[in-house]
């Protein structure tokens, strides 16, 4: 049979009953594998607070959960080559390190190529070795923001307890001592605050200072721009800002340049008989210059949330009675614990939803 409009000879086909019903054992769609998100959190407890959450932040981006087990360094290397040899995105948490260590260069080596993102539950993230993560393609979020209230008001407790002296105080009156050897301390009103790195956590800390009508100065490379929406100077040169300033809050992330960055210089240039706040890293201090500061009366007080050596304090430090020190509680806080959780698995869902990290580290995005 020839079509009448074309010289071509036109060729009809049947199709045996057999192909037909082979073909329609055939799958319609070829099925999209969820992609695998390791929990890795305390071991006993991935997630405290947002393991409902999870399920439909991780479940909007058609994401299986796989949840952390190793109980050591040793287990957890094993089982990236078993259980997690597919995982394609982890979530971190510093909990994580009380049974496998912090994220070095052999973990991160070690990780398989199927992972693209690490999204880590925690404003600092000095826990993760950044280079190899880089070096190996693989993309690192945090959470600023999340912790900015909670880490602020430990500031300000700290700020507190070292102009007032409360933690002396406290400590009379559970000895009962009530006002033995204690001194008319400080007050907070007119006094100068310098804020050292004046980001989220800064800034909150800033606000709040002048609700007890203090001035409020600081110190960026550059500007902060927009201009922030309160009061504050900003303060080109550190040195200036150390010579002003009747407290000094640190409010920086730790890497190699601000590691020891605070030292015997620093302290020199302070004020005598001024306050040292620390809710950053300890590691950005050196320790032997912030006790001899102390010691010698350079420093009137100081409140310290963070310690080079976690979970070791210095015993020097432990000793003196004019300074007040905390376990690192900076975000022990429920609501902000649910926050920073929550916005860690959010950053998750973005990537693999081909939007990419909400949060993604400073390092790894200026070189994009």
């Amino acid at each position: 049979m020839t079509c009448p409009s074309s010289s071509r000879p036109l060729y009809l086909f049947t199709a045996s009953p057999t192909l037909f019903s082979s073909l329609s054992l055939l799958p319609k769609t070829i099925p999209i594998m969820p992609s695998k998100v390791l929990i890795c959190g305390n071991v006993k407890q991935n997630l405290v607070w947002a393991t409902e959450d999870a399920k439909e932040i991780l479940g909007a981006a058609d994401a299986e959960i796989v949840p952390f087990t190793s109980q050591s360094r040793e287990e957890f290397l094993n089982d990236l080559k078993g259980k997690y040899s597919d995982i394609v995105a982890i979530y971190r948490h510093n909990d994580s390190a009380n049974s496998i260590g912090v994220f070095d260069p052999e973990i991160i080596n070690a990780l398989p190529s199927s992972v693209k993102y690490i999204c880590h539950n925690g404003a600092g993230y000095d826990q993760i070795d950044l280079p190899s993560s880089t070096a190996r393609g693989i993309e690192v979020s945090h959470t600023p923001g999340a912790v900015d209230d909670a880490t602020a008001t430990t500031a300000m407790f700290l700020i507190l307890s070292s102009l007032r002296q409360y933690w002396k105080a406290e400590t009379n009156a559970r000895s009962g001592k009530w006002k033995q050897g204690l001194s008319p301390a400080h007050d907070p009103e007119g006094k100068t605050i310098g804020i050292i790195g004046m980001g989220g956590i800064g800034s909150v800390v800033g606000k709040r200072c002048l609700a007890f009508g203090m001035k409020v100065i600081y110190h960026n490379r550059n500007p902060i721009s927009p201009a922030p929406d309160f009061e504050c100077e900003y303060v080109a040169d550190r040195d200036e800002l150390l010579k002003r300033s009747d407290i000094v809050s640190l409010n920086l992330p730790l890497n190699d340049k601000t590691k020891g960055s605070f030292g015997k210089a620093e302290f020199e240039k302070m004020k005598d008989g001024s306050i040292l706040i620390n809710t950053a890293r300890g590691g950005v201090v050196d320790q032997e210059a912030l006790i001899e500061a102390l010691t010698n009366g350079k420093l009137y007080s100081a409140g310290l949330d963070v310690f080079p050596n976690e979970p070791e304090i210095d015993q020097r430090l432990v000793e003196m009675n004019h300074i007040t020190l905390l376990p690192h509680m900076g975000t022990e806080a429920r609501g902000t614990q649910r926050k920073m959780e929550c916005q860690a698995l959010k950053n998750i869902a973005s990537a693999l939803q081909g939007k990419g990290l909400i949060n993604q580290v400073a390092e790894q995005k200026q070189k994009k």
